[in-house]
């Protein structure tokens, strides 16, 4: 069964939130793609928080395409936080380093920001 992958967007408090749920993988790449892109050109000059508590999976892929957002983001004027409470998905995270080039918080409220 191939699970899709969904990204709803959302306003909480200040903050544009972009919530993935389904599998950010190779064979989902380009609706990441362009759900991304989408979503940064919407909210264009703002930073955008991306949950991925609803994923099932995360793959090298995907990550690329969440530094590539970050980095437009960036050239608008705007940011992309990542909003990570998984466990297993914060390990990777920290193991590829991606924690390093894009913040993740532990939830959307601004206080709980890592570096």
């Amino acid at each position: 069964v191939s699970m899709d992958l969904r990204l709803t967007t959302s306003r909480i408090g200040e903050s544009p939130v972009a919530a993935l749920t389904g599998i950010a993988d190779l064979s989902t790449a380009p609706i990441l793609h362009d759900c991304l892109r989408r979503v940064c050109s919407e909210f264009s000059g703002e930073t955008v928080l991306i949950d991925l508590d609803g994923l099932i999976a995360l793959d090298d892929a995907a990550l690329g395409l969440l530094l590539g957002a970050a980095a437009r983001a960036r050239e608008a004027g705007g940011d992309v936080e990542l909003v990570c409470t998984n466990d297993r998905l914060r390990g990777r995270l920290e193991t590829t380093r991606l924690d390093r080039a894009i913040a993740v918080r532990h939830s959307i409220s601004h206080s709980d920001t890592t570096t």
